[in-house]
């Protein structure tokens, strides 16, 4: 492990996130959700949407522009559409609402969307996707945000880096589960490689004219690359105009910077939609046939000597390495954390892993 890194016990820092996120007024449901939301993400390996970003959403709940008691309500829609207002409320509490929301129609339904207007940054969209397949249903969540991504060639931005996430039951150890963002890479993998002191690739990002850049600041001043050129430009089109266009909320330029407009809600709009299987399978043929799905794919013969994996399956095997032998945090991120806690008086020690 790096000098740099630090490493802690997933409970530690649950526990320890709990009570900073009680020091902003939210209930203690909210509070523990978000560091359940967060340290899950670190679980999965992926770090640019984990613990390194808690400083930024404690500051933003602490001056008003994330509203900590979200009085979250359905505005529109009928049968298995729904679109619900955010009351500008935290991504993570307005997604995981939307979500819940959805399975509650697809139970009736057999199919539920719920669009989300007025949120913030949500994290990981698989968070939410997982959601509808821990009740044995499709789910799929998507989110736009703030236009980052340049089309090659171009000095201006046109699309956010829009993520979106598909989970599946397998009825098996872990849930099929994709999650993706619409550029070369997300934006929090740029934060990381600045506080690491990293150079990224030159096809990550631009500079503010657009010219590709190795470094991490001038790419996080600048523009995003889309993943596979033109044809992630158009997706993630597609998601702006679902989580927003559609939904009534905003999109494109409307959306505002939670690094560029601290005290600002963010307006990020959410689509989640739930799709019951049991509808149209049963579980036990559903878990014999994505049993069948995974063997031939694992199956696949490799040239190179490795294996295929399922969608899912490296982020379960990162959760039992890191359960194991706990989460690396950034110096600075512990840094920034520990500051927190002096200035809001939290008690809980960050504890490490010796």
């Amino acid at each position: 492990m790096s000098e740099k890194m630090m490493v802690y016990r997933r409970e530690v820092l649950s526990e320890f996130l709990t009570e900073l996120f009680l020091k902003t007024d939210m209930s203690r449901e909210d509070a523990e959700y978000h560091a359940y939301a967060l340290t899950e993400t670190n679980l999965w390996g992926v770090d640019s949407h984990g613990v390194i970003r808690v400083p930024a959403y404690f500051r933003r709940m602490m001056n008003g522009a994330i509203n900590t008691k979200p009085d979250t309500k359905t505005i529109k829609g009928s049968l298995g559409l729904e679109v619900i207002d955010g009351d500008d409320g935290s991504g993570f509490i307005v997604g995981k609402r939307a979500m819940e929301r959805a399975v509650e129609l697809a139970k009736e339904h057999n199919v539920g969307i719920v669009g989300a207007i007025r949120s913030n940054h949500f994290g990981a969209s698989g968070l939410y996707a997982k959601i509808a397949a821990e009740n044995n249903m499709v789910g799929i969540a998507m989110t736009n945000v703030l236009p980052l991504i340049v089309a090659p060639g171009a000095s201006r931005p046109v699309v956010g880096n829009n993520p979106f996430a598909i989970s599946i039951p397998t009825h098996g150890e872990f849930p099929f589960l994709l999650d993706m963002s619409l550029s070369k890479v997300a934006g929090g993998k740029l934060t990381l490689a600045i506080k690491k002191g990293e150079k990224i690739p030159t096809d990550w990002a631009t500079d503010s004219e657009g010219k590709p850049t190795d470094d991490p600041q001038k790419a996080f001043e600048g523009f995003l690359l889309p993943m596979g050129e033109f044809k992630g430009l158009g997706l993630a089109y597609a998601v702006d105009i679902l989580a927003g266009v559609i939904t009534g909320g905003v999109f494109s330029h409307q959306m505002r910077s939670m690094y560029a407009n601290p005290e600002d809600p963010s307006l990020t709009g959410h689509l989640m939609m739930a799709i019951n299987i049991p509808a149209i399978i049963d579980n036990d043929e559903m878990k014999n046939r994505m049993s069948e799905y995974y063997e031939r794919l694992v199956e696949t013969p490799m040239w190179n000597g490795g294996r295929m994996y399922l969608p899912g399956e490296l982020e379960y095997l990162k959760k039992q390495e890191r359960l194991k032998d706990g989460i690396p945090l950034p110096k600075k991120t512990v840094e920034e954390l520990e500051a927190l806690a002096a200035e809001m008086n939290v008690k809980t020690p960050l504890a490490r892993v010796e």
